[in-house]
């Protein structure tokens, strides 16, 4: 895998809540690419097969903060009048 991979994955993989032990997993990766400038084949398979799962989700909500809009105020209905 190369640098320019590794950003990819780790920018999508950024987008998601990640558990202690995928994001524990995940800092090691990057820290031993940085040490080596290369991960060993399960490093790669377990980095690509876990960008894959979270990719299926719904990316977490604070990465993309959307504004919220409060809900609008109900006009007062005007009474009808009646014309006989």
């Amino acid at each position: 895998m190369d640098k320019e991979r590794l950003e990819w994955v780790m920018s999508g993989l950024n987008q998601h809540a990640l558990t202690n032990i995928e994001d524990q997993f995940v800092k090691t990766a990057v820290e031993d690419f940085d040490k080596n400038q290369a991960l060993t084949e399960k490093q790669e398979e377990r980095l690509e097969s876990l960008y894959k799962e979270k990719s299926k989700l719904i990316p977490n909500k604070n990465h993309f903060a959307f504004k919220e809009s409060s809900p609008k105020k109900a006009r007062p209905r005007r009474p009808r009048v009646k014309f006989f």
